[in-house]
Formats: structure tokens, C-alpha cells, sequence
């Protein structure tokens, strides 16, 4: 199902495969998943993929339900559960951990197009890489192992926890990339610092930092920050949707958008996150993400809403050479805070932050109730051994209400007083009002 080097591929060629794939998997779907027939209400799925706005959108909350009413894996599942050969769960940031089934075919497809998307961000032979997240169940752990292991590239499966073992490996094994979360690094500078006197992080000789799983990178400050305390290039190449592919999309070594990786086995959409309007898959549009599987056995999907809301960025060839689309995630549906009837993202109070040195760059937005909201209460930590200089809480609320146009509430907190994280940091914390 897959086409070799389909990032390069051409656009019509693409499109004519694509095609051919939706003509079986739709029968397939409708034949096998239980919950897109009761979706459906009785339509049949278009023959043609330009006519899949047709049919309703699927969402995460319908997922939920069916895995409640028909556990483990829901009525979705849409091959018999001896195909099933990898079993995963997502890590519930967002909600109620959900179960993952791949067949050994869909284990395989995950891997060939995260390959992609890693190999793009100049992982390759050569390399040896350690992966530093979570083996335990999530899909981030074992399954974006062998993305790595794609690309040709030695892995070390390190996991998280015991972070002094890991500078004690990346010395010893002469480790030269990182797979890790944008925040991991904090907290490896942070046990750096404490327990290797005289010992800075770049002179670990990690040359590649490759990121995914979190917001930030796409901030020219903190990528800068990163690659000059660690003396790596740092990439953002592991974009998914767990649901779908836990990495479809990443930047290449010459280009710093997200590069759809999947345009052979994954139909995209955009859509109007207020009203699910289609709107159109051109440069320059913005919207969010709708993901259709063209190739899946176990868990298929079809119009799936995924909740990032995305701004494409280019259609045409890269400066990589590759045909693949390039988008940037502008946030979060679900991490979005309006303010007085502005929409307001973590990213970009992120990119204000980050442009002040006295800042750590940690943050998080602490909301109490549902709102409406007058104004973004920001938790800003200091970083180490700066004193906040008079009024710089003021000067970063006026930056915010010019840069974003809402009004924000800035409170400073000493440096290491948040917490630091392994995995996904959360910087939307939502509260009951007492």
C-alpha cells in the first residue's frame, strides 16, 4: 500500500494511488466498523475521495464512548482480534487514555512513514540515537523506537527515569542524537548541573536533537536556545495523531515547516473548527486537521477530527525537494483560551516568553472555571539566578496584548518552581471555581 519515497513523489501520481486505496478501504469501513455506519446514518461513502466532505466527521469523543461500550478496543475495530499484533494506549493527556490496536501490516506502515519523517530531520546509518520516552504501553515508547530503527540509525531504548544513567550512556556509547519531548532537555540540564560539576550539555557530543510529543520547537528562541546550550541541531521530527499515526510529519535539514510525510496512505482535510465547514487544503489556510485512514485494518477512521489546528505553509516542491505539503501547528481546539473573543494558544505565549532572558522559558496558564475569561493568568518562571528586573511582569503583559491582543495577568515564580517533565508537560491547567 505504501509508494517508496512518497515524499518525493509526484502530486497527481499521489493523488491517482490515493484514490485507488479509498475505493477498497471505504467498502472495507463500511462493512467492518460499526461505529462509521451509525456515524454515517444510512450514506454510503462517496466512490470518489473528493467527495468525502459528504460524510460526518468523527471525533475523539466518540471514540471514548465506543471503547466504553465495547471494551478493549470499540466498535471500530474493524478486523478480527487475532490480526491484532501490538497493542498500545495513548497517554491521556487530553483525556481518557484510549486502547490501540495495530496489525503487524499497520505496525508496519507506522514505522515506514515516522521513517520518513525522522530520516528527513537527518537521522540515518551513522547515528547512534537514544529514545528517551515512555515505553510503558504509549504508542510514543516502542512504536516511534522503530521509526528510528527506519531510518537505519543504531537506537538505544532508554525510556524515562534515571536521568544520571542517561548521561552516563550518551558518554560511554558515544551517542551522537536524542529523541525526547522540547522539555526533556530542561530537565537534563537541570541533573547536569547538580550532579556534574563542570560538565556542560553540549559537551555530551550529541549532534542531533530530534522532538515531537509537544508545542515550541517551531519558536526561533527556543530552538535557539536549545541548540546553543547543547550544541545540536534541534528538529521537530515527530508530528502525529496517536489515533491515526503516532508520526506522519517533521522538518527537514533545510526546511523548518512540518513536511506531511503520509500522502500515500492518509487523506487530509481542513475545516473550520467553529462551524466543520471544508475549507480549502491551499497555502496560506488555516484551520483544523481532518485525518481519513486509506490503508488501516484495525482501527480505521474516516473524516477523524484531530483537534490541531494547523496553517499550511507550502504545496508545492521544498527546498528539501520533497512534494510533500508543509504545514505549522498553530495549537491545540482544546488548548485554545478565549479571551474577551479572542482565540489565545500556548504557542504563542510561549513565543513571548521566550524572548525574555530573564524568563526560564517554563510556563502555564492556570484557568479557573469555564469561562468566559477576562484575561490569561500566566504562571512565568525566573530562570536561575536572575532577579526580576522592576515592572518586567508589566512589560511581558504589554507584549502579550500587542503581539496577541488580549489582556493577560503575569505572575512570577522563582526559577525551578515548576514542575519538570519526562513525558508531556500540560501548560493549560483548568479548575473547578471553589
Amino acid at each position: 500500500m505504501l509508494l517508496k519515497r512518497a515524499d518525493f513523489a509526484d502530486l497527481v501520481d499521489l493523488a491517482t494511488h490515493r484514490q485507488r486505496l479509498w475505493e477498497s478501504q471505504s467498502l472495507y469501513v463500511a462493512a467492518h466498523s460499526a461505529l462509521h455506519r451509525r456515524a454515517w446514518v444510512g450514506k454510503t461513502p462517496p466512490r470518489s475521495l473528493d467527495g468525502l466532505a459528504e460524510l460526518p466527521l468523527v471525533d475523539k469523543e466518540m471514540l471514548r464512548l465506543s471503547q466504553r461500550q465495547h471494551p478493549p478496543f470499540g466498535d471500530y475495530l474493524a478486523a478480527p482480534e487475532a490480526t491484532i499484533a501490538r497493542i498500545h494506549r495513548t497517554s491521556g493527556t487530553t483525556g481518557t487514555a484510549m486502547n490501540l490496536a495495530l496489525s503487524a501490516r499497520d505496525a508496519h506502515e507506522t514505522a515506514v512513514i515516522g521513517g520518513r519523517a525522522q530520516a528527513a530531520s537527518g537521522l540515518g546509518p551513522g547515528h547512534r540515537v537514544v529514545h528517551c520516552l515512555n515505553y510503558r504501553l504509549w504508542m510514543g515508547g516502542f512504536t516511534d523506537h522503530a521509526t528510528l530503527e527506519a531510518t537505519g540509525a543504531a537506537v538505544v531504548p532508554f525510556g524515562v527515569g534515571d536521568t544520571q544513567l542517561l548521561v552516563r550512556t550518551i558518554r560511554e556509547l558515544g551517542i551522537t542524537a536524542i529523541s525526547c519531548t522540547p522539555s526533556y532537555p530542561g530537565v537534563l540540564e537541570q541533573v547536569i548541573a547538580e550532579h556534574y560539576p563542570g560538565l556542560e550539555p553540549r559537551d555530551l557530543g550529541l549532534r542531533l536533537g530530534l522532538f515531537g510529543g509537544e508545542a515550541g520547537l517551531d519558536d526561533p528562541q527556543f530552538r535557539q536556545r536549545l541548540e546553543t546550550v547543547w550544541g545540536f541541531s534541534a528538529r521537530n521530527s515527530n508530528y502525529g495523531v496517536t489515533d491515526v499515526f503516532c508520526n506522519f510529519a517533521g522538518q527537514s535539514e533545510v526546511d523548518s515547516d512540518l513536511h506531511f510525510m503520509a500522502l500515500d496512505v492518509l487523506q487530509p482535510e481542513l475545516i473550520d473548527p467553529a462551524t466543520a465547514a471544508p475549507l480549502p487544503w491551499c497555502e496560506g489556510e488555516r484551520g483544523e486537521l481532518v485525518l481519513t485512514h486509506l490503508s488501516r485494518q484495525c482501527q480505521p477512521l474516516i473524516r477523524f477530527r484531530t483537534g490541531d489546528i494547523i496553517l499550511i505553509t507550502g504545496t508545492g516542491k521544498a527546498h528539501c525537494g520533497r512534494t510533500a505539503p508543509r504545514f505549522r501547528v498553530v495549537g491545540r481546539s482544546d488548548d485554545m483560551v478565549v479571551v474577551r473573543g479572542i482565540n489565545a494558544f500556548p504557542t504563542q505565549i510561549s513565543a513571548i516568553l521566550n524572548q525574555f532572558p530573564d524568563l526560564s522559558g517554563e510556563y502555564r496558564i492556570v484557568l479557573v472555571g469555564t469561562g468566559p475569561y477576562d484575561l490569561l493568568p500566566v504562571e512565568a518562571e525566573l530562570a536561575a539566578g536572575r532577579t526580576p528586573a522592576e515592572g518586567l511582569a508589566g512589560e511581558i503583559e504589554r507584549h502579550i496584548k500587542l503581539d496577541i491582543g488580549v489582556s493577560a495577568r503575569i505572575s512570577l515564580l522563582p526559577h525551578n518552581s515548576l514542575p519538570r517533565t519526562e513525558g508531556k508537560t500540560r501548560r493549560v491547567i483548568r479548575k473547578d471555581r471553589a
